[in-house]
């Protein structure tokens, strides 16, 4: 069975190659933007089964469809919520929503095994699966958080907060008071909590909030440093891979 991995953020990608690895999927092949998936296509035979990622850092994956003729299974890794999904029209489909899970990547592993469908063109709706990305649909996201202190528990209003960081095993989060907290929680799980025209995940180890930015300049590898207006932790960078979306972000 030939499978390859359509994700632009790569520490992701990889956790995806060694997952499927514990099932004894071998991935050779991982693609990382849409101009490298099309032209990757345009070469190459088409594989039996993609894991592909909605957004990728030029755009969305749908557009691949438009220029090439994709006769290959696709499971889709998505942070996109079910009811977002049901406008998906496709054929040989399924999706794992992120942080994907051992378990339920097994299951879609193996419900694509049982169907062993017949190579087939992808039929979609690009234009509606397209307005529902520019508008997506209305969702509730964190407005507080609760954390100890002592005995207590004290709330903290969302735009109280700076940046949330992963340290020693544990998820903090950094108020605008230069407080730090503890949090019960992973920044995997965090990133579908936050809202995503004020929160952005810069990194393994960073969400960082607009209003928060002080500073940003330019860093080695292409990579953008950040200056926080509290945090005075360690250096706040944004992964190379994720400068393109994060300028867009931005804006």
């Amino acid at each position: 069975m030939k499978v390859i991995i359509i994700e632009d953020e790569k520490p992701s990608a990889r956790r995806l190659q060694r997952m499927l690895k514990a099932l004894d999927i071998e991935v050779d092949t991982m693609l990382h933007s849409v101009e490298e998936s099309i032209q990757w296509f345009q070469n190459n035979e088409h594989p039996d089964l993609i894991f592909l990622d909605i957004q990728l850092s030029d755009g969305l994956s749908f557009e691949i469809f438009d220029a090439i003729d994709i006769t290959s299974a696709i499971i889709f890794t998505t942070a996109y919520d079910e009811y977002a999904l049901q406008a998906f029209k496709l054929n040989s489909i399924d999706y794992l929503l992120k942080p994907i899970d051992d378990e339920e990547l097994e299951a879609a592993v193996s419900k694509f095994k049982i169907r062993l469908p017949k190579k087939q063109t992808v039929s979609l709706d690009f234009n509606e699966i397209k307005k529902l990305l520019i508008n997506p649909i209305e969702r509730e996201y964190k407005k507080r958080f609760s954390v100890k202190v002592g005995q207590h528990l004290k709330l903290v209003n969302i735009e109280d907060i700076e940046c949330f960081y992963s340290e020693n095993k544990g998820t903090y989060l950094h108020t605008n008071q230069g407080r730090s907290y503890l949090l019960d929680t992973t920044l995997d799980s965090l990133e579908e909590e936050l809202a995503p025209e004020h929160f952005f995940r810069i990194n393994r180890k960073f969400i960082v909030n607009i209003q928060a930015i002080e500073d940003m300049v330019s860093y080695t590898n292409s990579r953008l440093q950040i200056k926080l207006k509290t945090y005075k932790g360690e250096e706040v960078i944004v992964a190379r891979e994720r400068v393109k979306k994060f300028k867009s972000w931005l804006e």
